[in-house]
Formats: structure tokens, sequence, C-alpha cells
């Protein structure tokens, strides 16, 4: 990607958000904003908490804080957005895009998606995809919002349903360079299967 072209989706992404979170704050909902520096350390605690009641895995804090730092330091990588009330965060998504030629457009993928027990079915996931929904429609070439949620995650695919979201008709595949313990192999389609 060019980075003057990357810098202008961010800039418009950007001053949308504010023009949207103004809005917002007006009409007395959760109050979503572009994530900061400072939101750091809240956001690596988030994606652990999100990682392990999501998939049971304990998150390595060290990389993940990095990983965190490196999309809040360089918004090439993605954008991190937090819904709150009174500053305290409730939940968060980050932002990340891809270009659909097929489509002549981009998507904006929805990742680390998360809002705390206390705040669930009170809006808070709402006020985040509404935002995003809010930000795609005023940038004009984006063609969809998309997520990946873990299979078993009954919860989750339920929330996103009410939402709008529907399953696209892929399945999301991956080669990593180690081998991956926490596979379970009963748990999806034998690869004989997927031809």
């Amino acid at each position: 990607m060019e980075q003057g072209f990357i810098g202008e989706i961010l800039a418009t992404v950007s001053s949308m958000s504010e023009a949207v979170h103004h809005r917002l704050n007006q009409e007395g909902e959760w109050q979503v904003r572009a994530a900061t520096w400072s939101d750091l350390e809240t956001i690596v605690r988030l994606n652990c908490e999100l990682a392990w009641e999501s998939e049971g895995k304990q998150l390595d804090a060290a990389r993940l804080r990095q990983g965190v730092a490196a999309v809040l330091t360089d918004a090439s990588k993605g954008r991190y957005f937090v819904a709150e009330q009174e500053g305290a965060i409730a939940g968060q998504v980050m932002m990340t895009w891809e270009w659909s030629d097929w489509r002549n457009g981009w998507f904006w993928w929805l990742q680390s998606v998360y809002v705390k027990p206390e705040h669930r079915r009170r809006g808070v996931l709402r006020s985040l995809v509404k935002h995003l929904e809010g930000l795609a429609r005023q940038q004009g070439d984006v063609v969809g919002l998309r997520l990946y949620v873990e299979k078993r995650n009954c919860l989750a695919q339920s929330a996103y349903a009410r939402l709008g979201f529907r399953e696209a008709g892929y399945h999301v595949l991956e080669i990593v360079p180690w081998p991956s313990a926490d596979v379970d192999p009963s748990s999806s389609c034998k690869t004989s299967q997927m031809g």
C-alpha cells in the first residue's frame, strides 16, 4: 500500500471520527472515540480477557503489549476505538482494512472486539459498530464491515447477528510457521472433506 494513500484514509477516518463522536455525545449514547496511547494498558487487559473468555487462551502479555503499541503508534496497522461513559472504558474494537478488487472498495475488519461483562446488553457493542458504520458510510469507498468469531462462541455470534452481521460463506484458513498445540481437530471438518 502506498503511504500517501493510507495517510489519506487515516486522515479521513480521524476527522470523521471526531464528528461522529461529537454527535453521539449530544445524543447521550456511549461515547466512542479513537484510542490513544493512554489506553494502552486497558486495551492489553481487555485483549487478555477476550482471549481467555472466547478461546481459553492465555496470551503473552509482553508480546500483546508490543502488538497493541504498534497499532497505537502506527495507524497504517489499524485503529482502536473504545466506548466509554464518564471516562470509564466499557468496550473496544480494532479496525483493519482489506482491499476488494472484486468490489473495487475496502472491507473494514473488526478485530479484538470486547465488551466488559458488566456492560453487556447495554448498547456498548452496538455503539462501537454503529460508530464504525457511520465512518464507513462517510468515507464512501467502504463496501462492508467484516469480522471473524470463534465458532464455539455462540454468545458473540448471537450479539453480532442482532447487529445485522451474517455468515459470509467463507472459512478462515491459515498457515502459521509453527505447530499449534491448542488446535482441537475434533472441532472442525477433516482436511479431506474440505476439497
